[in-house]
């Protein structure tokens, strides 16, 4: 699932706008819009966002042949 849709639906979890995300990490409105509209987080940005909405934040790799994960 892509990041944007992601965030969307933690923005909804905590009744939140993308206003309001956009004023908890002191970035304006349109930078965030075109990141979502981009889907193009970096993980330090992942990693605030998750922070400012009191989520934790895991990256998971799952091998495909064993299902592994790491």
């Amino acid at each position: 699932m892509a990041a944007a849709k992601k965030i969307r639906m933690l923005l909804v979890q905590r009744e939140m706008s993308l206003t309001d995300l956009a004023k908890l990490l002191n970035k304006t409105v349109p930078t965030i819009s075109k990141k979502m509209k981009r889907d193009n987080f970096s993980e330090k940005d992942l990693m605030e966002i998750a922070r400012v909405l009191n989520f934790d934040y895991n990256i998971t790799f799952t091998d495909k042949e064993t299902g592994e994960t790491f």
